[in-house]
């Protein structure tokens, strides 16, 4: 870190570390990707988990070159041809979600934690509960019956829990409610390849499919 000149972030409250950061080094640049996106939570905290929605993964990719070319001019071409040929991509797979999720607007979901609000707007999906508020922290036994009486409620059409996360609690609520459950991945790991994000989300379109024809 103390040889870095610029530093990308997410941003939206998610790197609580960066003011330590920045102290690290007084002349690094901190940019974060998440400018110019309408960001959803409170006054008090907003959801930092903006790239789940594919257009803002392109606001964020357009973002990352801009950047970079101002801050690296000779390379400014070069960055600005990789970002068009990946908004391109990403284009495609917004086309691709738009389509084929469109027929399931409106439909009501439950979440394993606050990583899908962005993706939920974008579809027109309802998230009428959330498992775990806190990732890593198991719902107590009455925050379990609470969503439970939700999800019975509600005609919830999908339970969705994470890949990063043990599923006990939403394997629970889905065993007593009879709605089924499904992995869904908000894409904070993968392999390190140039096509994760693109292949995770065409995973996640499917599975959105599947859970909501039934």
């Amino acid at each position: 870190m103390k040889k870095a000149s610029v530093f990308l972030i997410n941003g939206a409250g998610m790197e609580s570390f960066i003011e330590k950061a920045a102290q690290s080094n007084p002349s690094l640049k901190i940019y974060e990707l998440s400018k110019n996106i309408d960001l959803l939570g409170s006054d008090k905290e907003k959801n930092p988990h903006v790239w789940v929605s594919v257009s803002n993964e392109i606001i964020m990719t357009k973002n990352c070159s801009a950047f970079l070319s101002e801050n690296d001019p000779v390379n400014s071409s070069l960055y600005n041809k990789n970002a068009e040929e990946y908004v391109r991509k990403l284009s495609i797979l917004k086309a691709e979600m738009d389509k084929s999720l469109k027929p399931y607007r409106g439909s009501k979901i439950v979440t394993f934690h606050e990583a899908f609000p962005y993706f939920a707007k974008e579809y027109g999906f309802n998230i009428v509960a959330v498992i775990e508020r806190e990732p890593g922290s198991e719902p107590s036994a009455k925050e379990i019956a609470d969503t439970i009486r939700i999800v019975k409620k509600s005609e919830v059409k999908a339970i969705f829990a994470e890949p990063q996360y043990p599923a006990s609690s939403a394997e629970t609520i889905s065993r007593e409610t009879g709605v089924s459950l499904y992995i869904l991945d908000p894409a904070v790991t993968g392999p390190e390849t140039k096509e994760a994000y693109l292949d995770i989300m065409r995973k996640n379109r499917k599975i959105m499919i599947r859970a909501l024809s039934k």
